[in-house]
């Protein structure tokens, strides 16, 4: 590991833009206007790699939290809400975070997670904000690929101390590598000294430092003590790793732990935490969270498999209150406030990072995957009230990876965690049945560590399975049959899991290798098999296994041995297939992905490093679209790139602020049109119906501006679902409850109103849309609904009056006025596919609101009217003389009015709930009743509807009777005192119309003198 020091004033970045981004017919804004949503989940979390933290003066906790793949997070109510602060950054992977001591908004990030394995992701250098966190400025170091560790001199915010362990995979050559070659190798590994700030170092030895081991050393974890600079605490990786103590500023050392914690997993594990106040207190990250309270001499297990996740990685311990400790491990963030003998888990950090995801065809569809030591979940993909972590349940184990519900039987799943253990689940009793392929007497079975399985796309009951060789079971795993010989290049030298890995050897399956990594049987030819491995194989058998073909010769200026990261047979021809390339354990982060179109004899190139295409980051999964050949979808380490020509072009997805997180695998939905999004680190994200983009022809790209296609409209069933949470808790969007409107814009609008209408099969304009005005394609949302109603101002609210009703399904007409030019489109509005109620049914359900929708508007009108009065009667009592006994002729008759009003609507106070129901609470109650379920109404309903009606007529008959007997003669007692009679208000001070905004309180709060009260 290398540590860097270097002083900052000023940075300047520099930023270019490829050759061909300047002539790309399209580009990331004309597709990221369809935008995505996140679903989570937060239930499993994911590994977090960095935490720093500060206790405010009010008391408050301001934590930023780093995700090993899934960017920075920031807290400014001790961790009960995040939001995401570093999105807009190129890198999502974080390896270390430093606040200033000096002033806390000054936040530096180090990207490039350093906690090593098999899937860790890399970074671009250090970044700063000068604002907490709102703004970033890249700092430097753009090479150093990861950085371990941030120090920021408590003497000099502008004197920053970074450790950078440099690149994982292309750092190895020379005479000397971390860890060596074997455990005895020799190793540069080393503990240095600095008295001076960094200007010159010294190196602790175990010649010239007594206590301290013999060389070769692996990794080292050092921390000094805060409250006593002369206690140095130093773990160090070697044949006899073990935890070291100084107490005289590291000029010597005692050896103390080595228990199986202390030592485990070094390469994983290689920090060390430091009470603030207590020299003796140390924590240790490991696979369980340990602790020492006698200077190390003993640990204690306090967090990480009991009652925790375990594999924890970094701690924070409050400086003002050292009972407060939150750590982070492998399944997100915990927070203890007993000194870590008991955890709080956060629910509220979608940093999960799968590797792959599936769907099921159930309506709503439900979204399945395999998670990075999280297991195997399956979640909903929309959800009334939305999508929470309770909507997330746990079906497998261990490391999950690919997961699908079998398609032959519902009640059943496939699942597998790390090295090719597959299980069939059974989803409703949770019972699992391993089905994993065994070996021959004498073999070794290699499965990768993300084994691929593969469903035949012809045999509902026939699933595939890949170690060296493919296996296929026609029997959902009763019996498996080889049907290829061993098809990698089964090199010797990358079979020594057992014998290599430096002084620490790790065999968890990760490290296999010479396997099968990706499987694809075509759609389109039974028995056509694609099979790629992680060792530079790729083979096609066309006769369900019986002959083999290696085609990787065939692929034009690939490097031998590159990892097969996926190939894909075409939807539409058998002779085509797709295949990326990464080759990032060579030190290529660049991303290489290839097409044939004659069985693998030819390749096209559509990414490589001599053409990128403006693509960044190694690739992981390249798909073809299901409906147009041509539309392409390649994720990479850093992010999702869209192709609409074959591959000629690519342009990023950025919609909704996706962020540069990895996408390890997408799946498109058949029914539904969604691109389902499996990112390693900030979970699953769904792109709602991609069809628009299958409409982003050559031919529409020069056009001003035109519709595009989108699915058909479903007026969707409204349910009721979810619980109050808190706030600390990650809740997934669900799809708008609305008509989408697509369009595509050549360019952005900048000039004069852009108008955006909906008009009914009359022509009449039913809705006036706020129209988007981004380049490229835009969604515009309609709620489909009437406007609400003019609900009568009450002492509570009407719920269900907030609202209007859905209208009734029918084919509308949606108009586009632009610079004076009008574009139309058709919009077929239908029932939701699940009612089992008709259109007939919805039509009377309409029918039925309007009407009540209008007798709020008639009981509004007379309420407007006795308002109307009772003002004019306030302006008469104003008027009189105190004690004059007139005054008691216009109250008593101001009483009379105000009693009809009580019986329209609710007076008394007390908020939400007053006990007192009228006339404008039952036309409400009925109302949300109607509207609630949207077939047709029961004829109890209806003929409540004509008894509402009759009690506001008798109201209205009472008011009337007041305006025709006792108005006149109180007029004329004000005539003989000299006063101005009092007006009658008209029959309707306003009309009720149901295309107009909603009235209600605003309406008419003019009218009320300051003793009114209005809630709406």
């Amino acid at each position: 590991m290398r540590s860097l020091k270097f002083s900052l004033s000023a940075a300047l970045l520099l930023c270019s833009v490829p050759a061909y981004a300047q002539n790309a017919p399209y580009s990331s804004a004309t597709i990221s206007g369809l935008g995505a949503r996140n679903i989570g989940s937060a239930a499993m979390s994911g590994r977090i790699s960095a935490i720093a933290a500060t206790r405010e003066p009010s008391g408050k906790i301001t934590l930023f939290v780093g995700a090993a793949s899934g960017g920075v997070w920031k807290s400014d109510d001790s961790g009960t809400r995040f939001r995401p602060v570093f999105d807009e950054q190129p890198v999502q992977s974080i390896g270390a975070i430093a606040l200033d001591p000096k002033n806390s908004k000054n936040v530096w990030v180090g990207t490039g997670e350093s906690w090593m394995r098999n899937t860790v992701s890399i970074g671009d250098g250090i970044h700063k904000s000068t604002d907490g966190g709102e703004t970033w400025t890249h700092a430097g170091l753009e090479n150093s690929e990861r950085i371990a560790k941030i120090v920021v001199s408590p003497k000099n915010s502008d004197t920053v101390f970074v450790a950078v362990p440099g690149a994982l995979w292309s750092d190895s050559l020379g005479e000397y590598r971390s860890g060596g070659e074997s455990p005895t190798a020799p190793s540069a590994s080393g503990l240095f000294r600095s008295t001076d700030g960094g200007e010159t170092w010294t190196e602790i030895t175990h010649d010239v430092n007594k206590g301290f081991p013999k060389k070769p050393y692996g990794r080292i974890a050092v921390a000094v003590a805060p409250s006593n600079a002369k206690r140095v605490y130093a773990f160090v990786e070697s044949p006899e790793s073990a935890l070291f103590v100084s107490d005289d500023g590291g000029a010597t050392w005692e050896k103390r732990d080595k228990s199986q914690w202390m030592v485990w997993r070094p390469f994983y594990f290689a920090n060390l935490i430091v009470d603030p106040k207590n020299p003796d207190r140390v924590f240790k990250p490991d696979g369980s969270l340990i602790v020492s309270e006698d200077g190390g001499k003993s640990f204690a297990v306090v967090g990480g498999f009991q009652g925790a996740h375990g594999d924890a990685h970094d701690v924070w311990i409050d400086p003002t209150n050292t009972q407060v400790v939150f750590v982070g491990d492998d399944g997100g963030m915990w927070y203890s406030y007993n000194g870590g003998s008991k955890w709080w888990k956060g629910n509220n950090l979608p940093v999960s990072q799968f590797y792959h995801v599936s769907m099921d065809d159930s309506d709503p569809y439900r979204v399945y995957g395999g998670l990075q030591d999280n297991s195997s979940w399956v979640g909903e993909s929309q959800y009334p009230g939305g999508i929470t972590n309770a909507q997330w349940e746990n079906m497998y184990t261990g490391d999950g990876f690919w997961m699908f519900p079998d398609p032959a039987d519902p009640d059943y799943i496939y699942a597998e965690y790390q090295g090719g253990e597959i299980g069939r689940v059974n989803r409703k009793t949770h019972q699992a049945r391993n089905i994993k392929p065994r070996p021959n007497y004498k073999e070794k079975l290699r499965f990768n560590w993300n084994t691929p399985i593969e469903l035949s796309p012809h045999e509902k009951e026939t699933i595939y399975v890949g170690a060296q060789f493919l296996f296929r079971s026609r029997d959902h795993g009763q019996t498996w049959e080889r049907i290829s010989p061993d098809l990698t290049t089964n090199d010797p030298q990358k079979q020594k899991q057992e014998q290599t890995g430096g002084v620490t050897v790790d065999n968890s399956s990760a490290e296999m290798h010479t396997t099968i990594y990706s499987i694809s049987e075509s759609p389109k030819q039974k028995g056509l098999i694609w099979v790629g491995t992680d060792d530079g194989n790729l083979q096609l058998t066309r006769d369900s296994g019986k002959t083999w073909t290696n085609v990787i010769g065939n692929v034009p200026g690939l490097p031998k041995n590159s990892w097969v990261s996926w190939v894909q047979a075409s939807n539409f021809n058998a002779g085509t297939a797709y295949a990326a390339f990464d080759r990032h354990t060579f030190g290529d982060m660049t991303p290489y992905a290839f097409k044939t179109t004659d069985y693998g004899k030819t390749w096209t190139p559509l990414v490589t490093p001599q053409d990128v295409k403006g693509v960044r980051g190694y690739a992981h999964v390249i798909k073809e679209d299901l409906v147009k050949p041509d539309l392409l979808f390649l994720g990479t380490e850093f992010g999702l790139w869209v192709s609409i020509d074959g591959g000629k072009n690519w342009a990023q997805f950025k919609g909704n602020h996706f962020p540069a997180a990895a996408v390890r695998d997408l799946a498109i939905h058949p029914r539904d049109n969604d691109l389902v999004l499996a990112t390693h680190g900030r979970g699953i994200w769904i792109v709602d119906d991609i069809t628009p983009l299958r409409a982003l022809t050559p031919d529409l790209l020069t056009q001003n501006v035109a519709f595009v296609a989108a699915r058909p409209v479903q007026q969707r069933i409204e349910g009721s679902g979810g619980w109050a949470n808190g706030d600390a808790v990650f809740t997934g969007d669900n799809p708008p409850d609305a008509a989408v409107i697509a369009y595509y814009q050549r360019e952005r609008h900048l000039f004069g109103k852009l108008k955006l209408e909906v008009l009914d099969s009359s022509g009449r304009v039913v809705d006036e849309l706020p129209a988007s005005r981004r380049p490229g394609l835009n969604r515009v949302t309609w709620a489909m609904r009437a406007k609400p109603p003019r609900v009568p101002p009450a002492a509570q609210i009407a719920f269900a009056g907030t609202r209007g009703p859905r209208l009734v399904p029918g084919v509308y007409t949606v108009r586009l006025t632009k610079g004076g030019k009008v574009s139309e489109t058709k919009l077929t509005v239908g029932l939701d596919r699940r009612a089992k109620f008709s259109e007939s049914d919805r039509k009377a359900q309409f029918d039925a609101a309007m009407k009540v929708h209008a007798l709020f508007g008639d009981e509004s009108a007379l309420l407007e009217r006795i308002v109307a009065l009772r003002k004019a009667l306030a302006q008469s009592t104003a008027a009189l003389p105190e004690g004059d006994p007139i005054r008691k002729n216009v109250s008593d008759f101001d009483g009379k009015v105000d009693g009809v009003r009580k019986k329209i609507v609710a007076t008394t106070e007390g908020g939400a709930i007053t006990g007192e129901e009228r006339l404008r609470e039952h036309t409400d109650q009925l109302y949300g009743a109607i509207l609630s379920y949207e077939g047709k109404p029961g004829g109890y309903q209806i003929a409540y509807i004509d008894t509402l009606k009759r009690e506001l007529a008798d109201a209205t008959k009472e008011f009337d009777q007041l305006l025709a007997q006792d108005l006149p003669a109180l007029n004329e007692s004000l005539k003989a005192k000299g006063q101005q009679p009092v007006p009658a208000p008209p029959a309707k001070v306003g009309a009720n119309d149901a295309t107009r905004a909603s009235g209600g309180a605003a309406a008419i709060t003019g009218l009320l003198s300051s003793d009114f009260w209005l809630c709406q």
